[in-house]
């Protein structure tokens, strides 16, 4: 699947320079993967509609509907 939305940015902050983690920074209108599908019909990606905590996005996932998700849920 295609999308022409806008993808994460990878950034490296100092702290995490040294440990070689990148930090990823989503934005509305990314798409990301779903390690689980919310149902067996439903697409392996979601669309991030808005971050609702430092942890939490609402989400958009075709064929299944509004979701909210853990960051641990998906990547990029």
């Amino acid at each position: 699947m295609i999308h022409s939305a806008v993808q994460p940015q990878l950034q490296t902050t100092s702290a995490s320079a040294n440990l070689c983690i990148p930090d990823l920074n989503y934005t509305r209108t990314s798409w990301v993967k779903l390690h689980h599908l919310p149902n067996p019909y439903s697409f392996d990606e979601a669309l991030l509609l808005c971050q609702e905590s430092a942890e939490q996005w609402r989400a958009w996932v075709p064929d299944h509907g509004e979701i909210m998700l853990h960051h641990s849920e998906f990547y990029c």
